[in-house]
This record gives structure tokens, C-alpha cells and sequence, in this order.
């Protein structure tokens, strides 16, 4: 058994709500011992491309602090620029939660959603979109009540999780030491329906099967009710707290 799991279970997950003081909406997520801190904040105004549409946007910014893994890292402010890999998630949680927003019904205001990792052991991009998603649920409910909003833009939930070959082995939710080892890995991104925003695949110095890419998509899925049901859980707690 692997840490304490089945190859096809979860690590513990795990929502904070409400964290900060300022955002209009906020999210520690836990996926094991990941710990991403998710913000949304709202601004009325959308990026210039976009005036006069009468739609809006949701943009998604992603970082790792410094101590965020087992030796520290560079700020990347302080280098000048954001590393390709910064910018590669970034885009991809952005697309993830656009894929479940009405933009018309948004109006024109944008959306910012602040990701920031405090401790990296893998799966950081997944449980990053599975925790913005709270943060911008929580940010809609408040808009909703304070009636800037009339309706809901918000569609459906969204979840990501990983899955990999360790070994010959499909494995769900890699930890840092299987996804540093693993043969292939993957990133499946989900709407609360089932279906498919992203996928994201590749083998790690050698090629895998359709088959082996089946396997690890149906692990993936599996997971896909059990996150939407935290997620349900932890904005259900937000909206009962005093």
C-alpha cells in the first residue's frame, strides 16, 4: 500500500474558507500535505480587448513561494520575469474556470483569482483549480447577496485531480515522490457534470498505451463526485458561519 492509500484513492482534502480578511473570496485547500492558498477578488472593469462586450472575465495568477519546497526558491519578481511553468498553470486555471462561467451574465467585471503555493508536494496545478473554484464560489455568493449580481454566472463545478504510472502501476493523486518517479502522468480537469475542460498527458521517457491512458483517466473520474462533494461541503460551512 502507498503511504497509507489505495492506488485508487484521494490523498486527505481539505477547504478552508474564508481566510482573508480582504478578498471577496478565499480558500486554503489541502490536497495532502499541498497547501494552496486561492483568492478571488473582484474589479469593475475587464481587460481593454474586452470593453463594451457586456461580458466579463475571470484571469487566474499563479506563484510558489519561496519556501514552498525543500530548498528555497527565487522569487520570480525578483528574476524580472514569471517562469514558463508559472505561466503555463496559470493559463490552464484560468481556462479551467472560465469553462463554467456565463460571461453575459458576469456583466463587465473581471474576476482575479490569486493562487499561491505554501507547500508544494505534488499536484499543485490540480488542487490549485479544485481551491479557486471554492474561492470564486464563495466571491459569486457574495455578489448574488449584495445584488450586484441578478443571477448566478456560475454553472457548474470544477475539479482536477492527477494520475500517473508508477512502476506499471495506474496510481491516483500523485504525491511528489510518485510523480518524480512516474512513468507517464496526467492532469484531468472536470466539470461537476463529468466532463472533460482539460487533459494534460505525458510519458516520462518512454511512451504509454492507449489502454495505460484509459486506465488512468477512469481513476481520475472516479475521484471527480468525491471533490465536488468537499467542495459542496465547504462552501455549504462558509455560508452557515456566522
Amino acid at each position: 500500500m502507498r503511504n497509507n492509500r489505495q492506488n485508487d484513492q484521494i490523498r486527505n482534502i481539505s477547504f478552508e474558507t474564508d481566510v482573508t480578511k480582504y478578498a471577496e473570496g478565499s480558500c486554503l485547500v489541502g490536497f495532502g500535505d499541498t497547501k494552496v492558498l486561492c483568492t478571488a477578488s473582484v474589479e469593475d472593469s475587464v481587460p481593454s480587448w474586452m470593453r463594451g462586450t457586456k461580458k466579463g472575465w475571470v484571469h487566474a495568477e499563479y506563484a510558489m513561494l519561496p519556501r514552498a519546497t525543500s530548498q528555497r526558491v527565487k522569487r520570480e519578481s525578483v528574476g524580472g520575469r514569471q517562469s514558463g511553468r508559472s505561466l503555463e498553470i496559470q493559463r490552464l486555471i484560468g481556462r479551467s474556470l472560465r469553462a463554467v462561467i456565463e460571461p453575459t451574465v458576469l456583466g463587465e467585471r473581471q474576476v482575479l483569482i490569486d493562487c499561491d503555493v505554501l507547500q508544494a508536494d505534488g499536484g499543485t496545478r490540480t488542487a490549485s483549480i479544485t481551491g479557486a473554484w471554492v474561492a470564486l464560489r464563495l466571491c459569486m455568493d457574495g455578489l448574488l447577496h449584495k445584488g450586484v449580481l441578478a443571477e448566478d454566472p456560475l454553472l457548474d463545478h470544477v475539479v482536477a485531480i492527477s494520475s500517473g504510472l508508477v512502476d506499471g502501476v495506474a496510481l491516483l493523486d500523485l504525491e511528489y515522490a510518485e510523480d518524480s518517479r512516474a512513468d507517464a502522468d496526467a492532469n484531468f480537469i472536470f466539470t461537476g457534470a463529468g466532463n472533460l475542460v482539460e487533459v494534460q498527458a505525458s510519458g516520462e521517457g518512454k511512451s504509454f498505451s492507449h489502454q495505460e491512458f484509459l486506465d488512468m483517466m477512469a481513476l481520475a473520474r472516479s475521484a471527480c463526485d468525491e471533490l465536488v462533494a468537499l467542495q459542496k461541503e465547504a462552501c455549504a460551512r462558509a455560508s452557515a458561519a456566522p
